[in-house]
């Protein structure tokens, strides 16, 4: 569970101290690599809550998406067409996706504690 949280916050803290400027051009890459990041991220989350976390599968998946997703935007520039658009769609699915489970696993875990506090307040 620590490892995407400490590369997050790795992540935003190299990327608000650093002075980089990414020319308009690879727009599209950056985008798609950086919801494909966060794909993984709260994949690795919902893993972690649904325990079945492993650090191999989500550090595999993190750079095979990152990999897909700019092959396909990189294929649909010299093709001429918006494949990024498909990356787009599928990340950000799969994103929603994550974050209902996340939010209905912390949800019905919040609800078992309130009900074992509320049993032994009774008691």
């Amino acid at each position: 569970m620590w490892l995407p949280l400490v590369g997050l916050i790795l992540g935003v803290t190299l990327g608000l101290l650093s002075d980089i400027q990414i020319p308009a051009v690879y727009g599209n890459y950056l985008s798609i690599a950086i919801l494909a990041a966060l794909d993984s991220l709260f994949g690795g989350v919902r893993a972690h809550l649904q325990q079945i976390y492993d650090d191999k599968i989500f550090v595999s998946g993190f750079f095979f998406n990152i990999a897909l997703a700019a092959g396909l935007a990189f294929l649909g520039v010299h093709l001429g067409v918006d494949l990024y658009l498909a990356a787009i769609f599928a990340f950000g699915v799969r994103l929603f996706q994550n974050i209902a489970i996340i939010r209905r696993i912390m949800l019905t875990r919040w609800a078992e504690r309130n009900k074992k506090s509320d049993t032994k307040a009774s008691e």
